[in-house]
């Protein structure tokens, strides 16, 4: 019996037919009675039809609103309603670019108020809930009670063999509560408890509570890992069981990443700097290295101009510039700086060989390296110093990485300084947890290591391009300690654009993989268990690409093909994903709320996934293979543009998950599936998807950088000299490589231009500049530093960039995270990219329409 075939026509005709009937409007009912019944108003009891003139009430309002004509047909309705806002008419710019940036503001308004209006009813209802469950409870003293309990924990501690006991009484009890099988109705009221355990908890302060937390959160991951082991893993097809395991082996790996960075954030150190001798004499010698390969001299000379100046005697302090591309103006610079100058005539092992070069031309006890854009604080090695002479065995002092400048998600999400970048969790809390177990990272730069232990492994490690990690690696295995301070100390400049900022994580990713092959931490003499724990999560972090690009394409594997990937009924996977994600989530937002906000993970893991899977891959097969990269700093970007190469992955998944979504549509209407609820899963999969592709396709649109001095906060007394000699005391209220804002007490003549002088102060020390007005409104007052001497222009770094509280403050304005406001975020993140990918799209249309027209004759 042959199949009957249906034409297009038909299929639109029967979809008609039941949306019509789901409405309870007639098949030709006119547009405001499809737009009242679908949007406005459901369809009620023996009411079919709406009166005329609401219908064309509603019709007008609706076409006004979405700025459409009368004679627009369906196609033009959908696309206002659903994917592009209206936007102001203008003429077509010589620039598209230009064009994008007079209608972006409108639409990102709009963006925002119909986000409000969506997610906002959602947050406030939810926040509601949680306050009216809230106050039923009692309100005790939260500081008291952890006290309490913390103080009791101890106590109970001390008695002889509680500790053992407990631990394998909290074993079994995993082991029996997590293997129990439960039906939905059970699983669900499991979760609701758990969950209202929960909340409790987390308003408790204090470390038992963050253990606590991390313990049911594991507890909730041990059911789903023991569930999707044994429930789900029963497959039709050879085709479905090869793709079911992808994605099972793809979440095991994210539960072992969970697992170690529980392990490796739970107990922060917080360790605090040592002392020095009161004697000054006692003080080693310390040499300050500062690599630099093909950076500008304006780059190099704050660094130097800083490190020259940190407070240590003179005579057991050395600056050189290690100057890999031997340019005659860094000599020279080196000279009246009064610094050392090394260089060689290779470029081997790139930035380890220019060190390794120096250590013998060099005799100082200790070694301070500097990337060329890390400006340190005066008080740098005051503050890392006293960890070597009170703990004879370390080798190793590391500070964090600190940005003053934002890198390309912050620049283009314009999110500097309100949510935390890309590195602040590992240098936040990471660092700082590794150091528990001695096992602090060293890595390239802002740190003080020990020439001795140095000289003994045969110097910085040249086998892979991670030099710093791998040199960390050899000087535990030799069993020397390290420490991790995480008080700033110094600061540079992140990457200025996407593709640098990709190309400097592959060579992380690729370096890491190098290490894990050709000196595996699991394997081999020297380390204790923990600090094997924590080399292997850092290196099968960068393992995360293959992963991430499974979970952004596993549900068309479903929407496309109907395979059953998980062999149970969507509710059952609700039932077991949702305790385990939510928990997980929440837990992580405790621990890591100040340093990486939720949801922000996924948005750079599929900004970098597919660009080190390549690199990463390859390294583990063959790990000589590649070589050293260097990221560039202090570049510009003259105009806002989309980055078509970096986005074609982003664009081909993003693909992949509309077309996704759009067989979704027809399952649910046409092929007459019985299975809505997976259909609808895998729908609301593929859209967290487009969630996080949109935000990936929005950071490749490079936003305009002009700016090379970047202008940092900084509120000090400072005096300002008018020419006609009078002073006024003032205040700065940031400050650059080259210039100050300060904010006057009283209105000042001042026209751009003038000549003026400025006082500042660092210690009991003042220093005088000459400098001209460039901005003088409503008493903030802008001056340019220009021509200054080598020893003034020192001055002013140390009273600006080498002060000593110079980044004390910086983290105060971050917000600690709130996870629903932070998937709001992400969402209009999402949505933005999107947008702009389409505003790009048209400028290329356009300017390509423009070059064919000004060809015609």
């Amino acid at each position: 019996m042959s199949a009957r075939r249906f034409s297009l026509s038909e299929l639109f005709s029967g979809a008609r037919d039941r949306v019509a009937r789901a409405l309870g409007v007639t098949r030709t009912a006119n547009a405001g009675n499809w737009l009242l019944r679908l949007f406005f108003r459901p369809p009620r009891p023996g009411k079919r039809d709406i009166p005329a003139e609401w219908a064309a009430q509603v019709h007008r309002r609706a076409m006004t609103r979405l700025g459409i004509g009368k004679r627009q047909g369906t196609g033009t309705w959908m696309w206002r309603l659903f994917i592009r806002p209206p936007r102001p008419r203008f003429r077509l710019a010589a620039d598209p670019r230009k064009q994008r940036s007079m209608a972006e503001p409108e639409r990102d308004n709009w963006l925002r108020r119909w986000l409000d209006r969506v997610l906002e009813p959602v947050w406030n209802t939810t926040s509601r809930l949680h306050h009216q469950f809230l106050s039923i409870l009692p309100r005790p003293d939260w500081n008291r009670v952890a006290y309490s309990l913390e103080s009791l924990a101890a106590q109970v501690g001390r008695i002889p063999f509680v500790l053992p006991i407990s631990m394998v009484i909290a074993a079994i009890a995993t082991v029996v509560i997590g293997t129990t099988p439960l039906t939905f109705a059970s699983q669900m009221l499991m979760f609701a408890v758990v969950w209202a355990i929960l909340i409790v908890v987390r308003r408790i302060p204090g470390r038992l509570a963050t253990i606590t937390m991390i313990a049911v959160s594991m507890l909730m991951a041990v059911r789903y890992i023991w569930w999707r082991s044994t429930q789900t893993l029963q497959f039709a097809t050879t085709t479905e069981a090869v793709i079911g395991y992808l994605l099972y082996a793809a979440e095991c790996y994210t539960w072992l990443v969970l697992a170690l960075s529980y392990l490796q954030t739970a107990w922060p150190l917080h360790r605090k700097p040592k002392p020095l001798p009161a004697d000054s004499s006692l003080w080693p010698t310390v040499d300050v290295f500062i690599p630099t390969y093909n950076e500008s001299l304006a780059v190099v000379q704050p660094t130097v101009y800083a490190a020259r100046s940190m407070d240590w005697p003179p005579d057991k302090l050395r600056v050189y510039i290690l100057d890999d591309s031997h340019r005659p103006a860094m000599r020279e610079f080196a000279e009246a700086a009064g610094v050392g100058y090394i260089t060689r005539d290779n470029n081997r092992h790139a930035k380890a060989g220019n060190i390794n070069q120096a250590l013998p031309r060099t005799s100082g006890d200790y070694i301070a390296i500097f990337d060329c854009d890390h400006i340190p604080t005066r008080s740098f090695l005051q503050m890392t110093m006293g960890e070597f002479l009170d703990d004879p065995k370390c080798a190793l002092v590391q500070t964090p990485h600190h940005f003053f400048s934002p890198d390309p998600f912050e620049r283009n999400f314009d999110t500097f300084r309100r949510v935390p970048n890309e590195g602040s969790l590992f240098y936040g809390l990471i660092q700082d947890g590794n150091d528990l177990w001695n096992a602090t990272f060293f890595c390239g730069s802002c740190a003080v290591i020990k020439r001795a232990p140095l000289l003994e492994i045969g110097g910085i490690a040249v086998e892979t391009v991670t030099e710093d990690s791998h040199t960390a690696l050899k000087l535990h295995r030799r069993g020397y300690n390290s420490a991790y301070l995480r008080t700033v100390q110094a600061a540079g400049l992140a990457t200025e654009s996407l593709s640098s900022h990709i190309g400097q994580r592959i060579r992380w990713a690729r370096g890491m993989a190098q290490i894990f092959r050709l000196d595996n931490p699991l394997l081999g003499k020297g380390l204790t268990l923990f600090q094997r724990l924590c080399y292997s999560n850092a290196m099968l972090h960068f393992f995360y690409g293959i992963p991430r690009l499974i979970f952004l394409t596993m549900p068309i594997a479903y929407l496309y093909f109907g395979l059953h990937v998980i062999n149970t009924s969507a509710l059952m996977i609700m039932a077991y994903v949702l305790p385990y994600l939510l928990i997980a989530n929440v837990t992580n937002s405790r621990l890591q709320g100040r340093y990486r906000h939720s949801f922000w993970a996924e948005v750079y893991e599929s900004v970098l996934a597919w660009y080190i899977v390549l690199p990463t891959t390859v390294a583990f097969i063959n790990p000589r293979a590649g070589k050293f990269n260097v990221t560039a700093k202090g570049g510009q970007i003259a105009d806002d543009y989309l980055d078509w190469t970096i986005s074609k992955p982003y664009l081909v998944l993003l693909a992949l998950n509309v077309a996704g979504l759009v067989f979704g549509v027809l399952r649910l209407l046409f092929w007459g599936t019985d299975e809505p609820a997976t259909v609808l899963m895998n729908m609301g999969w593929a859209t967290f998807n487009l969630i996080m592709l949109g935000a990936a396709v929005g950071v490749a649109r490079e936003a305009r950088q002009v700016r090379v001095s970047h202008r940092i906060p900084m509120r000090v007394p400072a005096t300002l000299l008018l020419p006609d000699g009078r002073t006024i005391a003032c205040k700065t209220e940031n400050y650059s490589m080259g210039g100050l804002g300060m904010v006057l007490p009283i209105d000042v003549p001042l026209v751009e231009g003038a000549p003026v002088g400025v006082c500042l102060s660092r210690g009991s020390r003042t220093y005088h500049f000459p400098a001209v007005v460039t901005r003088n409104i409503n008493r903030h007052l802008g001056v340019r530093m220009d021509d200054l001497s080598v020893e003034r222009e020192a001055q002013l770094i140390q009273c600006t960039f080498g002060r000593a509280d110079a980044w004390i403050d910086w983290l105060d304005d971050e917000r600690v995270d709130a996870p629903l406001r932070s998937f709001k975020e992400v969402v209009e993140m999402g949505y933005q990219g999107l947008l702009r990918l389409y505003d790009a799209f048209v400028d290329a249309v356009e300017l390509v329409t423009a070059r064919r027209r000004s060809r015609l004759p």
